[in-house]
């Protein structure tokens, strides 16, 4: 192997790494705003979905995601179940940039995250075993098939003007933000979260883990964008790198100063939503973008994260992470500033983002809310009364996070 192609795969798997990181951070940043109470259920959860999101991805995902040229321009295809490594799979024959093996690992990586966006918006009342089997189906279907759409040669890649979202603000973020909306409403709100018509706030137990979460996930974010490239080319990663850290930074600025107007409050959370809006937002775009154009998307985005939480909290959609205001409504504002930002800026490209925006949309949220309905009729979806009350924690794995917290809490009223 050149030099060049060794450190091309090198920085891919380094970035694969950085994505894996990802998952400690949406695993810190839902239980830090979740209550003690739901600590461990919360996660089990994202220590379940990764495994659930790489094993369905090497036995199906990813030949259903890429299925080869045969289905270009198609809306399914399906190259076989497992691995089957091509000639050259691991010497530059595959891929000019990376091996088979480290193509698979990076995107199967990205596969467990749309469940994970779903697990902070269900989190304190759904059944644990009801969302498992959601996942296993969601994401082992619903994802590659629509990935399949743009990045495996479907037809939003063949349109005329083709569909453009370089690392997912669509078809990662907002395919969990949709299956996010679709749970809530089959769910229902949290006990104690709106009375008598008014909006009580259920805080989080530790806004230093939702903190350090949120750092995690900016971390991560350099391997999400940055390995999109699918290269180490210097101008293209140097590029994207800037584009999502302004992105990121517009984003905490642009929801610190519409959480000030809006809610009249410094609010840790609105900021922290902010950052990660401004992630989501830049994520279909970052490679297009100069550095204004990704300040104005970001800063943009972060003011949506908090007039998408108050909007969402006004007709009673109770989400207790504000997923869906993170990664749906920021996830559609990222692909419509493609069209509106930055080198492939035209009124034609902002067609073809609402041809993918709209597709994406329906397909998921139809899909999320089909596979949660019969689960619903079949299974369940919500813990008894009894159990959300005392804690997920007890009801679904018989164990505390905090034991000691609990029994001097019980110390104090017996």
């Amino acid at each position: 192997m050149d030099a060049l192609f060794t450190t091309n795969n090198l920085w891919m798997m380094m970035a694969t790494i950085l994505v894996f990181i990802m998952h400690l951070g949406f695993a810190t940043l839902e239980t830090g705003l979740t209550q003690s109470k739901n600590t461990v259920n919360i996660l089990f959860k994202n220590a379940t979905v990764l495994p659930i999101g790489l094993l369905t991805y090497v036995l199906w995902g990813f030949n259903l995601m890429y299925p080869g040229e045969a289905f270009a321009g198609g809306f399914f295809g399906f190259a076989g179940f497992g691995l089957s490594l091509p000639d050259g799979a691991n010497d530059g024959g595959y891929n000019e940039a990376y091996t088979y093996y480290t193509d698979f690992l990076f995107q199967a990586m990205f596969a467990a995250t749309a469940a994970t966006i779903v697990s902070g918006a269900v989190a304190e009342r759904v059944k644990l075993n009801s969302f498992l089997v959601f996942t296993l189906i969601y994401v082992g279907l619903c994802y590659p098939i629509v990935g399949m759409w743009k990045w495996g040669g479907g037809f939003l890649n063949t349109l005329e003007i083709p569909f453009y979202d370089f690392a997912g603000s669509t078809l990662v973020h907002s395919v969990g933000g949709w299956a996010a909306l679709a749970g809530v409403m089959l769910l229902g709100a949290r006990r104690g979260k709106y009375i008598d018509g008014k909006i009580r706030a259920i805080p989080g137990h530790s806004m230093p883990f939702a903190t350090v979460g949120v750092f995690l996930l900016w971390f991560g974010w350099y391997g999400f964008n940055g390995g999109s490239v699918l290269s180490a080319d210097p101008g293209l990663v140097s590029l994207v790198f800037v584009t999502t850290t302004l992105a990121a930074a517009a984003g905490a600025i642009g929801a610190l100063i519409t959480s000030l107007i809006v809610i009249k409050s410094n609010d840790l959370t609105m900021v922290l939503n902010g950052i990660l809006g401004g992630l989501v937002g830049i994520t279909a775009g970052a490679d297009q973008m100069g550095a204004t154009d990704a300040i104005l998307i970001g800063l943009i985005a972060g003011a949506l994260v908090v007039c998408a939480v108050v909007f969402f909290d006004r007709i009673r959609i109770d989400d207790p992470v504000g997923a869906i205001s993170v990664h749906l409504v920021c996830g559609v504002w990222g692909t419509l500033a493609v069209g509106l930002f930055g080198a492939l800026a035209s009124g034609a490209q902002i067609i073809s983002q609402l041809i993918g925006i709209v597709s994406v949309g329906v397909f998921c949220f139809a899909t999320a809310l089909l596979i949660f309905y019969v689960l619903k009729i079949t299974l369940g979806i919500r813990v008894s009364r009894e159990e959300e009350t005392e804690g997920l924690d007890i009801g679904e794995h018989k164990m505390r996070a905090y034991p000691d917290l609990h029994k001097n809490v019980e110390e104090v009223y017996s």
